[in-house]
């Protein structure tokens, strides 16, 4: 496969399919003394807070026998101004493999382009494709498969709904993205898929892509670098919430999920994240056994 992990369109629908089932092996416990990746080492290259994406990454490449190297941008010589070219090229001889977490999406093809070892995108502005996995995973477990899954998407058409487009096309899921005008999923990943012949739909009225859904999925309306727009955002998305009345309208044995961390009485209320319905834990859980799959997959 390629060496690199950009977006999900890194893999085919077989890698996919082989990594979820791998990543059910790993969390069932099987394979649970083997260190496929000792002796390796893995940087963890990160512009933005995190807990799930830091947390998952590093527990999982120790428990696949590897060290992480927790690097911030600020302490490298790169946040001085050495190009990102030069750090890839040096990096590669120390490392194993990357985890970035970052901006501009256009940073990270930069540096996989410079870098002779694996990139993985731990999420940027335009793509969160780790995130995508760890979804299609947890919706496998809860509803035995992927095929014709009715996932209904609420709230901002940012770099989560960007990546579940491209797993819609890759896992045969049926994706319904509902958000206000201007505030759509990128239109270049769209048409690719639509092309491509995934089941996507995008609509302004969330009760249009909640009826009869499998699974209602929401993430906050103010990601980070967006914090000057809150008020603003507020407003625009107000009526985009997940709540009683909304999951309502979805199938009886709906899931409920959240890539979080959640806003509570913004896009979702309490008692929608806290109820049974929710596997927002489980789906937070399975991050760390779809990357330990995707690093076996990647790292040689």
């Amino acid at each position: 496969m390629n060496k690199d992990f950009l977006t999900l369109l890194d893999l085919s629908s077989d890698e996919i399919e082989k990594l979820i089932e791998r990543a059910a092996e790993l969390k069932s416990g099987k394979d649970s003394s083997s260190c496929p990746l000792i002796g390796k080492s893995i940087g963890l290259l990160f512009d933005k807070t995190s807990t799930r994406t830091r947390i998952s990454f590093q527990t999982g490449i120790y428990q696949l026998g590897a060290q992480s190297i927790y690097i911030n941008k600020n302490e490298l010589q790169l946040g001085r101004g050495e190009s990102i070219e030069d750090t890839a090229k040096v990096l590669s001889r120390y490392l194993h493999g990357i985890v970035i977490r970052t901006y501009t999406h256009s940073s990270i093809e930069k540096l996989a382009a410079n870098a002779e070892i694996p990139i993985v995108n731990g999420l940027t502005d335009l793509h969160h494709p780790c995130q995508a996995l760890a979804d299609m995973l947890t919706i496998k477990e809860k509803k035995g498969k992927l095929k014709d899954i009715r996932i209904a998407y609420i709230g901002d058409g940012n770099n989560v709904a960007n990546s579940l487009l491209e797993a819609a096309l890759l896992t045969g899921v049926d994706l319904v993205i509902a958000c206000p005008k201007g505030y759509e999923p990128d239109k270049k990943i769209y048409d690719k898929v639509v092309a491509g012949g995934a089941k996507v739909q995008i609509v302004s009225d969330p009760a249009e892509a909640a009826k009869n859904a499998d699974v209602l999925y929401t993430d906050v309306w103010i990601s980070m670098g967006q914090e000057q727009e809150i008020e603003k955002r507020r407003n625009i998305f107000k009526k985009y919430q997940i709540n009683k009345k909304l999951l309502s309208l979805a199938k009886p044995d709906a899931i409920v999920m959240h890539c979080l961390p959640a806003h509570r009485g913004e896009e979702i209320t309490a008692d929608v994240i806290d109820s049974e319905q929710s596997v927002v834990i489980d789906q937070a859980e399975n991050r760390l056994h779809t990357q330990k799959a995707l690093l076996e997959m990647l790292i040689k």
